[in-house]
């Protein structure tokens, strides 16, 4: 096994026969992730975010919403045309005019989106279900007239009747849309509910079918996973998990499952600490520290008993090693740091110490980190050459 490949399986994986069998990445870092409040990617930004998701594999690039503005309309068309190997679509509301910007912009798809939870058409429509439904179908009917893919899109979906979301889905089947996508636009699935609603759809509806979480209860990567595991199709993601609230599906975390988990290796996951640092960059909003994949702490190890066990075989307390993910090994000294770890971090950095030495560097280590003072490499080198004398 190569050093960037994932350490282990998850054979239970096997055992129970949950492969997603044919998914997609639809990344939507530059339409729901400029969402967040307070994020806006410049033209030089959207371009850079495009060419890196590409070149990781990304099959669809969700490049905006044109209707916004003219600026966002011209970017678009832009990427839309910059020859990637990906796919792009973009946003319209199901209105007529949404989508003639959006025909303009040269995408391959549309997503034509409406809510039809009975919240959402009183309170924000103040329109029946029929009157919004046909204004849908309407636009959908105008996108593929112009000769553009469709992707009909239920905002709210995972609070809509299920029997109004397969009759809604079977309709848009027969307007031949390319894809019927279910949003949890509050994040209120988990993993179960996400399945049986994925498996639902799945038997009325022969159409590819996507999923589209948001994170409000810490699940949007597992009931993405779980709707992968029912037979949803393309799957949404931002990276660093941005978005509107609490943000989408995170693409690091979903592409790293995927392989790890279904063995889909497609996916140059090499990229994605670098990915993530465009847009921590780009967007000001860096991933907690215990961030998975991307954290500053994933691949970090302070507990002795854990570094004596790195030292020696990386795999005891790593899932996957971080080359697999363009990351950095740390090892860490601190409060919870061992004679044999520290040891073993010593000579790493190239120091031998005698034991006597080891024993006062360790006391140090304890009393610095007892006291909440951190320890960053300059200040172990400068405590290491304090207690042999160098």
């Amino acid at each position: 096994m190569s050093q960037i490949e994932a350490y282990s399986r998850n054979k239970l994986v096997d055992y129970l026969n949950l492969k997603p069998l044919d998914v997609e990445i639809c990344d939507v870092t530059l339409r729901d992730g400029e969402q967040t409040p307070g994020v806006v990617f410049t033209r030089e930004e959207k371009i850079a975010l495009a060419n890196k998701l590409d070149s990781i594999g990304v099959e669809i690039i969700e490049a905006g919403f044109p209707v916004v503005s003219s600026a966002e309309k011209s970017i678009v068309k832009e990427i839309a045309n910059m020859g990637l190997n990906a796919k792009t679509c973009c946003l319209s509301r199901s209105v007529i005019s949404d989508v003639e910007a959006a025909v303009e912009c040269d995408v391959d798809f549309i997503s034509v989106f409406i809510a039809m939870s009975d919240l959402h058409l009183r309170y924000k429509y103040h329109k029946t279900y029929d009157e919004m439904f046909a204004n849908a179908m309407e636009a959908v009917q105008y996108a593929k007239d112009h000769g553009v893919g469709v992707r009909f899109a239920a905002e709210d979906g995972s609070r809509t009747d299920i029997e109004v979301l397969k009759k809604a889905f079977m309709v848009a089947e027969e307007y031949k849309v390319d894809y019927v996508s279910i949003a949890d636009t509050i994040g209120i699935l988990s993993p179960s509910t996400t399945h049986y609603l994925v498996s639902e759809i799945k038997k009325v509806v022969h159409t590819p079918i996507c999923i589209h979480c948001h994170n409000d209860l810490g699940m949007a990567t597992a009931n993405t996973l779980a709707a992968a595991e029912a037979g949803a199709k393309q799957l949404h993601t931002t990276v660093n998990a941005i978005g509107e609230r609490a943000g989408n599906a995170s693409l690091e975390e979903v592409l790293v499952s995927l392989r790890v988990q279904y063995g889909i290796e497609r996916y140059d996951t090499t990229k994605l600490m670098s990915l993530s640092g465009m847009v921590n960059d780009f967007s000001g909003i860096k991933p907690a520290i215990t961030k998975a994949i991307v954290g500053e702490h994933a691949f970090s190890h302070e507990s002795g008993i854990h570094v004596c066990a790195i030292l020696e075989e990386p795999r005891t307390y790593e899932l996957f090693s971080p080359e697999m993910v363009g990351g950095v090994r740390h090892l860490i000294v601190g409060k919870h740091t061992g004679m044999k770890a520290l040891k073993g971090i010593m000579k790493s950095m190239g120091y031998e110490l005698e034991k006597e030495q080891l024993c006062t560097l360790l006391e140090k280590i304890k009393n610095c980190t007892e006291a909440k003072k951190g320890i960053s490499p300059k200040r172990l080198k400068e405590m290491i050459n304090d207690v042999s004398g160098a």
